[in-house]
């Protein structure tokens, strides 16, 4: 009897130490090498710049003022990046990847996976990547949260919009940079920004 006592003792102690807390594991990026790079709480690991009002509301970061950026303050190869973002219809955002530049962001010295329901060329609409793929199929995106998914492995790059596979496609261009949220147009709000590498 007391060698099955200290057997489901053993079992329990390795439970309990080996579990986590919800907020261990969201610190962690919920597990499986995830890294969380916003958490609703705290800016410290993106930069702004510009003149966007972002502010801190409801476990996300949002703006509606100004135009500009906030910047990681890390440098990524490959990677695979998650975010949830709602906008306006009007709204003018993205999430650039690899910037050359990151104190002067455009679609010329980054990859720029767009948020622009009604951008006036519709050819690089929300799900493109600016002036390298157009989206396999038109989502829009105002009013409601969504989630992008964007994988980067060399020259490969893949853009998922709430499930559905927008953007599949190889460029050379931009090897390695920061990541940059952009505010535009309209009212923009991102949360649950994680990455793995």
């Amino acid at each position: 009897m007391s060698r099955l006592f200290a057997a489901v003792l053993g079992v329990i102690v390795v439970v309990v130490s080996g579990s986590q807390s919800p907020v261990a594991l969201q610190q962690r990026g919920a597990g499986g090498g995830w890294t969380v790079l916003f958490d609703g709480k705290s800016l410290d690991r993106w930069t702004p710049i510009g003149t966007a009002n972002w502010r801190l509301a409801d476990g996300a970061v949002e703006a509606n003022m100004g135009t500009g950026f906030l910047i990681s303050k890390e440098s990524y190869t490959d990677f695979e990046l998650k975010a949830e973002f709602w906008t306006d219809p009007d709204a003018n955002s993205g999430i650039f990847i690899r910037c050359s530049n990151p104190m002067e962001i455009t679609a010329m010295n980054a990859y720029e996976v767009n948020i622009f329901d009604k951008r006036p060329d519709p050819a690089y609409r929300t799900g493109a990547i600016v002036n390298v793929a157009k989206p396999k199929v038109m989502i829009d995106a105002g009013n409601k949260w969504n989630t992008m998914e964007i994988t980067a492995k060399g020259p490969r790059m893949t853009v998922t919009l709430n499930g559905m596979q927008t953007v599949d496609a190889e460029d050379r261009t931009h090897p390695r940079g920061p990541i940059a949220l952009q505010y535009g147009a309209g009212t923009v709000k991102f949360r649950n920004v994680q990455i793995r590498q």
